[in-house]
């Protein structure tokens, strides 16, 4: 990209609170924006590990910020893994109370 100027547009999106709690915290703890967060998590998971394409993403957390996201997720209850998404797919048309 070389210096180019970058375009950012405001999402409109819904996402599981709890989650959204622990993504806040992270961000908090990495000194980051929830958009640069999220961006940085996005931009890694679109470069494959060699050897494992379709299979494995880079991750973009540190040693130290995945113990921190362990922490967060469990002050969060934030107890589910990444298969969960699955059922929330099956919760979608359902409202927060």
């Amino acid at each position: 990209m070389s210096g180019a100027a970058v375009e950012r547009v405001q999402l409109g999106v819904r996402m599981e609170t709890r989650m959204v709690k622990v993504l806040k915290g992270l961000a908090e703890f990495d000194g980051l924006t929830l958009g640069q967060l999220l961006e940085k998590i996005v931009l890694h998971s679109f470069e494959p590990m060699p050897s494992e394409e379709g299979e494995w993403s880079a991750s973009p957390h540190s040693k130290r910020s995945l113990a921190a996201l362990a922490d967060l997720k469990r002050v969060y209850g934030m107890d589910y893994d990444t298969h969960a998404t699955r059922q929330f797919a099956a919760d979608e048309g359902q409202e927060s109370p």
